[in-house]
């Protein structure tokens, strides 16, 4: 099958080399014409994906319309945030029988779409699988056995993917539940913030250990109020990417927490960052959401008051620890 892989990030390298293993015909189309003139010259993506060599035989290329031309499906590793301009350039070609596949993990600022309303909102009614679950982009370059889940509506469509990207080092699950995966891979950054905090305040396991809990709790209430189901949330693309996102050293939200923790300011950190932390922009889309639905997400809620209020992360973590006390089934079923 011939996919071209929209992003040429660290998870778009690492998904393009999985897709090249099964014998496709893949193409990796890169927005800096530079840098996709330097990634066919080196064969290796040196700036995010570091010592895995890129094959010959995959196509790389800044020509949107020869990758949307070349391609049966389309998989979008793009920031969250650029979404919404991609698909408007992607609307000027020939797109409508393409299955796009979204890998993106945030929810858009000002509208608070997930990636799959933001598409449908600009190419119209397209067929669409989200994949997610936990795995960093470093491992997967590096065969490191990974299993994820595909949710698209229509059975086929992930049926489709899933074969696609299947092998015997990257395990793919399907799932009918597109928002649920979406919601799940979006909001555990806002808690691997929270994680990375704790770290950077130099706390301990035990309360890393509440932290993931307690924010799986606030991830599946929001998730169920807007029409995921619920056991999604335990599942690789809830729990487990909360797990990975949380624990591990590759996890820039993890980082940026941390260093948050340590007392250094938003701006100065994401400026010394290549890579996009997700969490940051989707803190402020969860808190809004946490409003707009009424539902009670006191983890999200210090974390946006953080990175944008600048509030003392001890403070935060003292008003987490000294909240009115309740019944933990009532908070665990509490909208």
């Amino acid at each position: 099958m011939k996919v071209a892989v929209i992003g040429a990030g660290g998870w778009g390298t690492a998904l393009a080399l999985i897709l090249h293993s099964n014998k496709n015909e893949v193409l990796i189309w890169e927005f800096v014409q530079a840098y996709a003139e330097e990634l066919k010259q080196k064969r290796e993506n040196v700036k995010f994906l570091k010592g895995v060599k890129i094959p010959e035989d995959i196509e790389i290329t800044n020509d949107l319309k020869r990758a949307v031309d070349f391609a049966e499906v389309i998989v979008l590793a793009v920031p969250s945030h650029v979404m919404r301009s991609l698909a408007g350039s992607i609307k000027k070609l020939n797109y409508k029988k393409k299955i796009f596949v979204s890998v993106a993990k945030g929810i858009e600022q000002d509208t608070l779409k997930t990636m799959s309303a933001v598409l449908r909102q600009v190419l119209g009614p397209v067929q669409f699988a989200a994949l997610s679950g936990p795995s960093h982009a470093e491992e997967v370059g590096r065969q490191v056995p990974t299993t994820v889940v595909v949710a698209s509506k229509k059975a086929g469509v992930a049926k489709k993917i899933q074969q696609l990207f299947s092998n015997n080092t990257f395990r793919v699950y399907s799932s009918n539940d597109v928002k649920g995966v979406e919601l799940g891979g979006s909001l555990k950054n806002v808690i691997a913030i929270a994680a990375g905090v704790l770290d950077g305040l130099g706390l301990g396991d035990n309360t890393k250990a509440a932290l993931i809990t307690r924010g799986l709790a606030e991830m599946k209430r929001l998730g169920v109020k807007m029409g995921a189901k619920e056991d999604t949330f335990f599942g690789l693309s809830g729990i487990g990417d909360l797990v990975v996102t949380c624990e591990s050293k590759h996890s820039r939200n993890r980082f940026v927490g941390d260093q948050l923790g340590q007392g250094r300011k938003i701006d100065e950190i994401l400026k010394n960052m290549e890579m996009v932390a997700e969490g940051v922009k989707t803190a402020k889309s969860a808190y809004d959401l946490s409003k707009k639905y009424k539902v009670e997400m006191p983890i999200t809620r210090e974390i946006y008051e953080v990175i944008y209020s600048g509030k003392d992360p001890k403070q935060s973590v003292n008003d987490l620890m000294t909240r009115k006390l309740r019944s933990e089934r009532e908070l665990l079923n509490k909208e």
